[in-house]
């Protein structure tokens, strides 16, 4: 994207609460949400999950300031939309920005990724 000149903004960068908790966590909207259920793979994104939480203990920072952290370090992200409904959502967001993760621990968050198919046909 960077060599065309194009900007991102990515949609749920915290993965529709995916990267806050654990990944068997269960809340209000992993029960009500119809989407997540074709959006995350265990295979995968568990382990991005685990790395996040690592991190982010490691760290004495939340699992919301490493994720935001992990996505805006890419040059092509010009703003992340992140949905607040809490006070802390916005503290998390902000402290972000001073979050700077190292080269280890982005490899710990990227390597397990997985490409795969276009979703967009489920939606």
């Amino acid at each position: 994207m960077a060599a065309l000149g194009l900007a991102a903004m990515p949609w749920s960068p915290l993965a529709r609460g995916k990267l806050t908790r654990a990944w068997d966590a269960e809340t209000t909207r992993s029960g009500t949400d119809e989407m997540q259920g074709g959006l995350y793979d265990e295979s995968s994104d568990k382990a991005i999950v685990e790395a996040v939480a690592a991190i982010a203990d490691a760290r004495g920072v939340s699992r919301a300031q490493v994720a935001l952290a992990w996505v805006m370090k890419n040059p092509v992200v010009v703003a992340p939309l992140v949905g607040m409904t809490k006070p802390h959502h916005l503290t998390d967001a902000v402290a972000a920005l001073d979050l700077e993760l190292t080269e280890d621990e982005i490899t710990r968050l990227e390597s397990p990724y997985s490409p795969r198919a276009h979703l967009m046909s489920q939606m």
